[in-house]
């Protein structure tokens, strides 16, 4: 995320803020016995909202990647392209 511009940054942690504001919810229907309905629809929408910050990070680490190798692998710990598939792997 070092290299990430402003706006997608602050896309990312948009998405991170409304899967925590759902997950609050799906704990509140838990404590106040909820529907399985509800709590597991809202569980879904916590799920994607993460998946999809996952995925813009490692999309943006991979651009980032590919555009500058070298700079990549030294900024980001010696993160090579096929350690980016494998992370991107453990999304889908």
């Amino acid at each position: 995320m070092r290299n990430a511009d402003a706006e997608t940054q602050r896309k990312i942690l948009n998405r991170l803020k409304r899967a925590r504001g759902q997950l609050d919810s799906v704990i509140n229907s838990v404590e106040n016995n909820g529907s399985c309905r509800e709590i597991v629809t809202q569980l879904a929408a916590v799920s994607t909202a993460l998946d999809r910050a996952g995925f813009m990070i490692v999309s943006g680490a991979m651009q980032y990647c590919i555009t500058d190798p070298e700079s990549a692998a030294e900024e980001e710990d010696g993160l090579t392209v096929e350690e980016l598939e494998k992370l991107f792997l453990t999304l889908s």
